[in-house]
């Protein structure tokens, strides 16, 4: 599930409809600082894209745990699917001066340490906190702020 969340933001990114500055995956949720001319619209085809992956995924794997899952999550005024993946909408907030932009790549590159799953943010694979110390085994290429 991971490969299918990099494939998708390095298609976006690549394409230039996207411009990634910060990001950390984990199992259950994502955060990212990015930005797009419309940035709804390509949040919207990166959850699409990525739902129908992991889910035809799951069906082809018979991972039946996984598909109760996404069933149960699906909210009952959805009648055009049978599986919801992401969480309806996205929260974008504006980040309105350059503190705030360091406290939330902050935020975000130490989320899998205030989880306990690594002991430093440089650590988790899937987190842009290894471009940010200029790391060539980063997982996905971002489009980097000076801090």
């Amino acid at each position: 599930m991971f490969d299918t969340i990099i494939e998708c933001l390095q298609f976006l990114r690549n394409e230039e409809s996207l411009k990634i500055y910060a990001y950390v995956i984990l199992e259950n949720h994502m955060h990212m600082v990015a930005g797009a001319e419309d940035l709804s619209k390509q949040m919207g085809r990166f959850k699409s894209y990525t739902a129908r992956k992991i889910i035809d995924f799951a069906e082809s794997g018979n991972n039946a745990w996984l598909l109760r899952q996404l069933r149960e999550g699906k909210k009952h005024f959805k009648t055009d699917r049978t599986h919801q993946l992401w969480q309806e909408g996205f929260h974008p907030h504006r980040i309105q001066s350059e503190e705030m932009l360091r406290q939330k790549i902050a935020y975000i590159h130490n989320n899998p340490v205030r989880r306990g799953y690594v002991d430093e943010a440089a650590n988790w694979v899937y987190s842009s906190a290894r471009n940010y110390l200029n790391d060539d085994h980063s997982v996905l290429a971002i489009d980097a702020i000076v801090l």
